[in-house]
């Protein structure tokens, strides 16, 4: 059954992310749409020449275009920012998963959990003894919380998200679909003929404005804490091992993994199935590029890539050299040849 169409009018979007109107303030707009995409009801924006380009070749209802661009035959919103005017669209025209209000009959709840009246709690969630659901958290569908969990105000669980045990999470996090919170660390002993599990009675702890991606996991410590800092957002499939601290706005792509008892600084951003070894520090302001490696501390602020982490001048210098192997081998295998040739001409002399 098709959904009913959602419209906006175009001069009540510019006001609403304080643009400047140029076109038709009564036309309708239906959804945002990417550059170059035809929609006679979308909108995109261009904040460069090349975006501008592909949009006016398309036919589009409107472009969210910088203040200095000159007229165009076709309507424009005009911002100092267009791509984050483009994200204020993005989050009016934002259609949130439908939850009613309360909570849903088919959940199941400890008696001595705690749940705020104005928290919103969805079908066959169980939430269990001595945990605490803040005002204005949503639980969606078959989310699992474990004893002694707390749950900060507005924040979202999306569904088949399971809080294993003792976690405790901040204000405004977003937990999405599918991942797993306190969940054992990756803890053995070799006792001389197997290997012996080591209890992980820790905790999780994710301060305010936390995101986290669908399907990652988050380890509970061995003992004390692994602490997300606030503001820090992880991708979809990212690893965080046992004991792990991790600053302030931080993020981290798709595949990251982190070993246990790493120590991450404010502001570091991951590229995808970048790696860290385990008892490792990477420091503040520090990048490191898609698959970099780091197997030893990395504390000065910069960039880095490769396997083990090197300063992304240093690495790049080493990934050409790389592709001239074959090359190289080839030279240095004649190289010897020769040299062995000279040797048995000199032999031969004497």
């Amino acid at each position: 059954m098709d959904q009913a169409v959602r419209s906006w009018q175009l001069g009540a979007l510019a006001e609403m992310i304080k643009g400047t109107l140029d076109g038709p303030a009564d036309r309708e707009i239906h959804r945002p749409v990417p550059a170059g995409m035809s929609d006679p009801h979308g909108i995109t924006f261009a904040g460069d020449t090349s975006y501008l380009s592909k949009a006016l070749e398309a036919e589009v209802g409107a472009i969210i275009v910088p203040m200095e661009t000159s007229t165009l035959n076709c309507p424009v919103i005009r911002h100092p920012n267009p791509r984050q005017a483009f994200g204020m669209v993005l989050g009016i025209m934002d259609r949130p998963l439908p939850l009613a209000g309360g909570i849903h009959p088919t959940a199941v709840i400890s008696p001595s959990a705690v749940v705020d009246p104005t928290a919103r709690i969805g079908a066959y969630v169980v939430i269990e003894e001595g945990s605490v659901v803040g005002p204005g958290a949503v639980i969606h569908p078959h989310c699992y919380v474990g004893d002694q969990c707390k749950i900060g105000s507005q924040t979202i669980l999306y569904p088949h998200v399971t809080l294993v045990q003792d976690v405790v999470m901040g204000d405004r996090c977003i937990l999405h679909a599918g991942c797993v919170l306190g969940a054992d660390g990756f803890g053995f002993a070799w006792t001389g003929t197997h290997r012996a599990k080591i209890p992980q009675v820790g905790q999780v702890i994710l301060e305010d404005d936390v995101e986290i991606g669908a399907n990652t996991c988050i380890d509970r410590a061995t003992c004390g804490a692994t602490l997300i800092r606030k503001g820090t957002k992880l991708d979809n499939l990212v690893q965080i091992g046992h004991n792990i601290t991790i600053g302030e706005h931080t993020v981290m792509a798709a595949q990251v993994g982190v070993s246990g008892s790493c120590e991450i600084g404010s502001r570091v951003v991951m590229g995808g199935q970048a790696a860290l070894s385990d008892h490792v520090k990477v420091g503040d302001d520090v990048v490191l590029g898609g698959r970099t490696g780091v197997v030893s501390d990395v504390t000065e602020p910069g960039q880095y890539a490769g396997l083990p982490a090197m300063p992304i001048a240093h690495a790049m210098r080493s990934m050409a050299l790389q592709a001239r192997l074959p090359e190289m081998y080839q030279r240095l295998r004649a190289l010897e040849r020769e040299l062995a040739g000279l040797k048995a001409t000199q032999s031969e002399s004497e």
